[in-house]
């Protein structure tokens, strides 16, 4: 069965699939919810993030959920990750105004980590629709080393803490200051792929130094990075000229790019809607499948099952009051 999870701008979408037989629910209406998790080693096991309600769970494949964020001292959860090989029960969960909590029983109770703010770059960070306050957009473990924790502060830095948040390192002078999304590989340990506003980056040495492959993409502003989970040189994202483009309905203008090894970035068309009226997809990976991709935009849930080179569209009922929303995260889970 795969189950797919879609954070849109005012409800969570919970989509499975079992044997050609289709599901389609709503949930946690009205509470925004702005990031997912799945537990890896119980993929039944889910946190959702809300913009102003907490952190939600469930524990039963996204059929129901529960606060699970007492502990948490900011109501605007809008990040969430789930640790990994011995910190498996580990959860962190990143806020606005920026800061990062621990959990080390699978949600139970939470304890933030300071110093997050106290680094030299925090007096530059400030988020251009709210410039008074900043957030956590992403959080990223490393599966090679499970205390290694990347934190993404939109806007203004891609830091570190090398010890599961107990200490935390600036931004690197030539790394991303925006990023929206950061994905990681387990074949490929020291790598990173960063989606940002300002460009796509990567890192081949832990976050210590980056680059910015950019030639075909003629989009700059970066949404979302999925990366093939057989082959780290496999990369799909989205993109758009700005935010506005990305984010707004009323201007909206996205796309979605395929990258392999050293090529260039090729733009992606077949089976997608027009650029024109999409905002910016979320995508994500199959773990399961090498070559397979799913992306969620306004427009519905796509599957690409050849590296992002051809796309279908996998369901029906999108309905008009799902279509103007933006989407803010895409968890796909697989079981057998």
């Amino acid at each position: 069965m795969t189950s797919f999870y879609v954070a849109l701008e005012s409800e969570l979408l919970v989509i499975s699939d079992e044997g050609g037989h289709r599901s389609f629910e709503t949930h946690l209406a009205g509470l925004h919810p702005r990031c997912l998790a799945a537990d890896p080693n119980r993929p039944e096991h889910l946190y959702c993030g809300t913009f102003g309600e907490g952190l939600y769970e469930s524990e039963d494949a996204g059929s129901s959920w529960r606060p699970a964020g007492e502990g948490i001292a900011h109501p605007r959860v809008t990040a969430v990750a789930v640790g990994s090989g011995e910190d498996n029960d580990t959860v962190y969960a990143g806020t606005e105004p920026s800061a990062v909590f621990r959990s080390e029983d699978a949600g139970e109770g939470w304890r933030e980590l300071r110093g997050l703010t106290g680094l030299p770059s925090s007096a530059h960070w400030s988020f251009p629709p709210r410039p008074e306050t900043h957030h956590v957009r992403y959080i990223s473990v490393d599966p090679a080393r499970p205390r290694l924790l990347y934190v993404c502060i939109e806007a203004g830095a891609l830091v570190r803490s090398p010890d599961g948040g107990e200490s935390w390192e600036d931004r690197r002078p030539d790394g991303p200051r925006d990023t929206h999304t950061l994905a990681t590989h387990r074949k490929a340990p020291g790598r990173l792929y960063s989606a940002a506003g300002d460009g796509y980056f990567e890192s081949h040495d832990y976050g210590e130094s980056w680059s910015r492959p950019a030639e075909g993409l003629s989009r700059r502003y970066l949404w979302a990075v999925a990366v093939d989970a057989d082959d780290p040189n496999t990369v799909v994202v989205s993109a758009a000229h700005g935010p506005w483009q990305a984010h707004n309905p009323e201007s909206a203008e996205s796309a979605i790019y395929r990258r392999t090894g050293d090529e260039p970035w090729q733009l992606c068309r077949k089976g997608l809607p027009e650029p024109e009226g999409t905002l910016a997809p979320v995508v994500a990976a199959s773990e399961a499948h090498p070559g397979t991709f799913y992306a969620a935009s306004n427009h519905g849930l796509y599957l690409s099952e050849d590296a992002g080179e051809n796309w279908e569209r996998l369901e029906d009922d999108w309905t008009g009051k799902h279509h103007p929303q933006r989407p803010h995260a895409l968890v796909v889970v697989e079981t057998a």
